[in-house]
């Protein structure tokens, strides 16, 4: 397996990427799949993980940076907008039927936490991408107006909103606008400001385990109306016929939105649970992590044809 830096343009934005070309001879064009990350992360994390051990199955993957974030390009930075989220993944497919390595008409989507999620509109929107996964998946929007959990009190994002609104009138009048820190200092403060999710979050992020120094530590606040009225499952019944695969862990309080994305397909679909894997634990837990790709694999094998 070989990894190659590529750049590729999404509206306008030129965004960095890792291209994973699988080692030994192929009798033609590879199928290959794009990864896309989690909210705040990059490419060297998770999604690399992914990409990493799906091109050790033989497919040529592409994971990335998405705009405003990571090595990539777009100013603000800390920007995360959905749009721009799901413009980011058709323009990785984009580069994808451009290599001569690929086979064009077998290409796949795969998103991991909030890329889960704009991996879906994206995938129902675009007819090249012919199968998709996700692991954890979250709707972003749907997080930020209902909590991780899905009971989170309403005033919440009302306040949250309140905030938004305010660091645009800051900017306007040419004032340095505050941000949306995603991490506090310690585990601990993780912990009380969003359950064992917020603090499993902080482990992975903020700890030696997965940390790095191009992550998000922030997001602008006009992320937050940007993703108000997102919605990333509405799409979900124009996937069909193509197949859709999700992937939840048992013990993840995020379950629930693959539950509901399942709920709404209308093509050929499967809900596979990861027993006992929280959120998280998806990330980068070999325990967790193995069968996740072994189904991965058989999926896009499956409907994307022999990856050798």
């Amino acid at each position: 397996m070989t990894r190659t830096d590529v750049t590729f343009d999404s509206a306008g934005i030129t965004l960095a990427g890792h291209l994973y070309l699988p080692g030994g001879p192929a009798e033609g064009p590879r199928p290959a799949v794009v990864v896309g990350h989690p909210g705040s992360g990059v490419k060297e994390q998770t999604a690399g993980l992914y990409a990493q051990r799906l091109a050790e199955r033989g497919f040529v993957t592409l994971a990335f940076d998405a705009a405003h974030q990571g090595e990539s390009g777009g100013l603000p930075r800390g920007l995360e907008d959905p749009a721009q989220r799901v413009e980011d993944l058709k323009a990785a497919v984009s580069l994808l039927t451009t290599r001569g390595e690929v086979d064009a008409d077998r290409i796949g989507a795969l998103g991991i936490c909030a890329s889960g999620g704009y991996v879906l509109p994206a995938t129902a929107s675009d007819h090249r991408i012919k199968a998709v996964g996700t692991v954890s998946a979250v709707d972003v929007a749907r997080q930020f107006r209902l909590g991780a959990d899905g009971t989170q009190d309403p005033a919440v994002f009302r306040s949250m909103l309140d905030a938004a609104a305010q660091a645009r009138t800051a900017e306007a009048r040419g004032e340095q606008p505050p941000v949306l820190t995603l991490f506090p200092d310690t585990a601990e403060q993780a912990r009380a400001l969003g359950g064992e999710h917020a603090a499993e979050g902080f482990d992975y992020y903020r700890t030696p385990r997965a940390r790095h120094p191009r992550a998000a530590r922030y997001f602008i606040w006009s992320s937050i109306d940007r993703a108000a009225t997102f919605d990333a499952f509405a799409a979900v019944p124009l996937i069909g016929p193509r197949p859709l695969l999700l992937l939840a862990g048992t013990r993840a309080v995020t379950s629930w939105m693959s539950v509901e994305a399942f709920q709404r397909a209308t093509g050929p679909k499967q809900l596979h649970w990861i027993d006992g894997a929280g959120h998280v634990d998806l990330y980068d837990k070999k325990q967790y992590v193995d069968p996740a790709v072994d189904t991965l694999a058989a999926f896009f094998t499956e409907h994307l044809g022999r990856a050798v």
